[in-house]
């Protein structure tokens, strides 16, 4: 009887646990962040520049006092573990506008998951702190390394 109860219940939570990770990984989260350039999406945003080097406005010199020329500059592809980090840098008026991905980890849901709440944080803390050198996100460690990594190539291109 005993065996019999206890095969009952390895069982029973085993199918319970099943059903619930089945679950967490059937909903796919997408990132909103416009900085967040999907591929094959028509409505996202179109990045100016390819490639690994910057493209800067024809005629722009730096404002006095600017850190970095104006224009758009491709970070280096950083691995993630999970996937590869590519971002470019938007600088207009001498300052990080904004910061697209590129690419991103995104062919797990729990990578789409992390990266749907860790990319728009890290894009804002590099505006914010008008540099590469932004907090690593709680539970995306690699994912915050690569996008420092990626960001920091992209900012050494735009230096004044």
């Amino acid at each position: 009887m005993k065996k019999l109860t206890l095969a009952i219940i390895i069982i029973g939570s085993f199918i319970i646990f099943s059903l619930v990770y089945n679950h967490a990984n059937s909903v796919a989260i997408t990132p909103t962040n416009p900085g967040i350039v999907e591929p094959g999406n028509p409505n996202a945003a179109t990045p100016t520049a390819s490639g690994s080097s910057g493209t800067p406005n024809p005629g722009s010199t730096p404002a006095p006092g600017a850190l970095y020329k104006d224009g758009s500059y491709t970070g280096s592809v950083a691995d993630a573990q999970w996937g590869n980090v590519e971002v470019q840098a938007v600088i207009q008026n001498g300052k990080i506008a904004n910061v697209v991905f590129l690419q991103y980890p995104n062919d797990r849901n729990r990578s789409i998951m992390i990266n749907s709440y860790a990319d728009p944080q890290l894009v804002s803390e590099a505006i914010q702190a008008q540099s590469a050198n932004v907090d690593i996100v709680s539970g995306a460690t690699d994912s915050s390394d690569a996008f420092m990594q990626s960001l920091t190539d992209a900012l050494s291109q735009a230096k004044a």
